[in-house]
């Protein structure tokens, strides 16, 4: 009788484990740009590439027009909004960059594909603009000889997950913060 009562338990306890989903957040971008690549050496993740070189656009020839900034301001934050709810399914970011890359001119987008950004050029730039990139305890770079996968591990042993690399603790919200800022911007 206890083995029956045991065995039903358990079978129970897994029915249910089964049944429940997934409801861990995303940890990482698992979108594929057609446009941008994230293979090469040092590479930002594409989530950082399409913030930064968003703004590094500026005053240039392929910079964010009005009418674009209006479309890009929502998409980001709901991005954002994806960083800070902490059950946002891969699917709702993969879209999200899906959708800011299809207001994107084909032109910016090869401007952005040439600026080839690295984890060096974000901390330049976050430098540069007085903006603190998370709080990993890694050097800037640590990561450059790591796969994707090994980078995507290393970032969640140190908290930064549900963000992209780079961007972990407060970074990821720092750098949204500063596209929607330039966007508000723009938009005007």
């Amino acid at each position: 009788m206890k083995r029956i009562l045991l065995f039903t338990l358990i079978l129970s306890a897994l029915l249910i484990s089964a049944c429940g989903g997934n409801t861990t957040p995303a940890t990482s971008d698992t979108y594929t740009s057609p446009n941008i690549p994230t293979d090469y050496e040092n590479a930002l993740p594409l989530r950082n590439q399409l913030i930064i070189g968003t703004m590094n656009l500026d005053g240039g020839e392929y910079a964010v027009t009005p009418e674009q900034a209006k479309q890009l301001l929502p998409l980001y934050q709901a991005l954002r909004g994806t960083s800070t709810s902490g059950g946002s399914s891969q699917e709702e970011i993969t879209a999200l960059l899906s959708q800011i890359e299809s207001t994107m001119t084909s032109d910016q987008l090869a401007a952005i594909r040439a600026m080839q950004l690295t984890f060096t050029d974000m901390q330049t730039w976050a430098t540069a603009n007085g903006v603190t990139l998370g709080s990993g305890s890694g050097q800037p770079g640590s990561g450059m000889n790591l796969s994707a996968e090994e980078r995507a591990t290393k970032q969640a042993a140190e908290g930064m997950t549900g963000q992209t690399p780079g961007s972990g603790g407060g970074g990821g919200a720092a750098l949204l913060d500063a596209v929607i800022n330039y966007l508000e911007g723009v938009a005007q």
